[in-house]
């Protein structure tokens, strides 16, 4: 496993990161799988997972507050995210700061996060949506600055809209958020445009998010896939979505280097990016955490494969089904 200093924290952080959104709303029995794939991970070198309350309301941190007391001798760090207070994932413009992060909610949740992973302080806590236009507002700036000098937090960030890269920009300017959770792959090359220089100029802690395009990348999916029902995923690839994916991973399949899947050549696209501190595939059966690990070997891609990668940038805008 390869590590990256994690912006001003200077925390040393594996390269891939463990995503655990998929691990909210299992079954107990699926616990132990989930448990099983969290302990390989840690002994595959990964030091990085991030969870949230919303995954499965607190049921994936109690998770990895399991995780943290199976391994005491080991540094592991723990980034969370804070719920809107009106539970409407993405943020809109018309969201006022009162209806999504007023201050009390902000320590509330965070307490309700470290209650949950049975931990006194957090590495990392984020807003789990948010919107440029409540820069300026001085009550959540009192309540992050509240969470750091009481010990609840060490690092404040920001997880960014899918498709909204740049609505984060005037936020980070304020020198109150040490790291943003941003969409980055193949497909979403946009944060590169402006987010990553600006994460660069502050020395900002960078997480890359859905490397695999909801699993687009992965190249499993068909324009005939059918979802589970209750599937998250069955109500973001709608047909005009997935029609329009497939046809996008396809023009990838002739490209693939020999011996080499889409997602490993997926992930070790992300890998060549510095500005990156750690990526958070889901990794839900051992399988995936062995396969997500192996890509973290310093190898990358050559320059000509990431070079034409690039050539197959998507730039996409928020719908009602992109969520």
């Amino acid at each position: 496993m390869k590590y990256r200093i994690f912006g001003r924290t200077n925390w040393k952080i594996s390269e891939i990161g463990y995503g655990m959104w998929g691990m909210g709303g299992w079954k107990e029995s699926d616990d132990e799988v989930s448990a099983k794939s969290l302990d390989l991970a840690v002994e595959r070198g990964v030091n990085f997972f991030d969870t949230a309350w919303g995954y499965g309301e607190g049921h994936s941190e109690k998770l990895l507050g399991q995780l943290v007391r199976r391994f005491p001798n080991n540094k592991l760090y723990t980034a969370s995210k804070i719920p809107p207070k009106n539970f409407q994932w993405p943020s809109k413009p018309e969201y006022t700061l009162e209806e999504s992060y007023p201050a009390s909610h902000i320590i509330e949740y965070t307490e309700k996060s470290l209650k949950n992973l049975g931990l006194e302080k957090m590495d990392l806590m984020q807003f789990h949506t948010w919107d440029d236009g409540w820069t300026n507002n001085d009550e959540w700036k009192r309540a992050v600055e509240d969470l750091k000098t009481s010990g609840k937090i060490e690092a404040m960030g920001i997880s960014v809209n899918r498709w909204e890269p740049e609505n984060v920009l005037e936020a980070l300017e304020t020198g109150l958020i040490d790291a943003v959770q941003v969409i980055y792959n193949i497909f979403d090359q946009a944060p590169e445009d402006k987010l990553f220089p600006l994460c660069e100029k502050l020395n900002i802690g960078v997480i890359a998010r859905v490397p695999f395009d909801e699993g687009t990348l992965t190249g499993n999916l068909t324009k005939d896939t059918v979802f589970p029902e209750g599937d998250w995923r069955g109500t973001y690839f709608v047909p005009e979505n997935l029609n329009s994916s497939v046809d996008k991973a396809d023009l990838l399949r002739p490209i693939i280097p020999e011996g080499m899947t889409m997602a490993e050549m997926a992930l070790r696209f992300i890998t060549m990016n510095k500005n990156v501190g750690t990526i958070i595939p889901g990794m839900r059966k051992a399988r995936n955490v062995m396969a997500n690990t192996d890509v973290s070997d310093g190898k990358g891609l050559s320059e000509d494969l990431f070079q034409e990668l690039r050539t197959h940038r998507w730039d996409r805008k928020p719908t009602e089904w992109s969520q």
